[in-house]
């Protein structure tokens, strides 16, 4: 004599929730993806063992075949002035961050200096440049 079940177990799986599952992990790897690396422009930066913090305004970068960014944007060094006019219009004190690649020459830094120095003397404002460092 067969017994027969009045429960028939039914061998479908639903994917409904494991999708949902997938797209927040999706969504949480793509938002945490960003503000792992502000910083686009690989730069070995110089070691220091000091620690100055100062709010940025505006960042400048030079990497290793100097070539000048400010902000992600690349340019040349003769329109550093205007464009750090631009960023820097209406403030009369803040600072440049300057990120530059270890192996830079002195003289490279010192342009990015001069074109600060020449937008505070334009516009008779108060503008530093902080050189960027890892600690060391």
């Amino acid at each position: 004599m067969a017994i027969k079940t009045r429960n028939k177990r039914s061998i479908e799986f639903s994917t409904a929730s494991m999708s949902d599952l997938v797209f927040l992990l999706l969504i949480f790897f793509m938002l945490t993806s960003t503000l792992v690396a502000p910083n686009a422009i690989k730069l070995l930066l110089p070691q220091s063992k000091s620690k100055t913090l100062a709010t940025q305004t505006v960042t400048v970068y030079i990497n290793d075949k100097v070539e000048y960014f400010v902000g992600e944007n690349p340019v040349a060094s003769e329109q550093l002035v205007p464009l750090l006019s631009q960023a820097l219009a209406g403030q009369t004190e803040g600072s440049v961050v300057l990120r530059s690649d270890e192996t830079v020459a002195v003289q490279y830094i010192v342009v990015v200096i001069d074109a600060v120095n020449q937008v505070n003397n334009k516009y008779s404002t108060h503008h530093k440049v902080i050189l960027a460092t890892r600690p060391g």
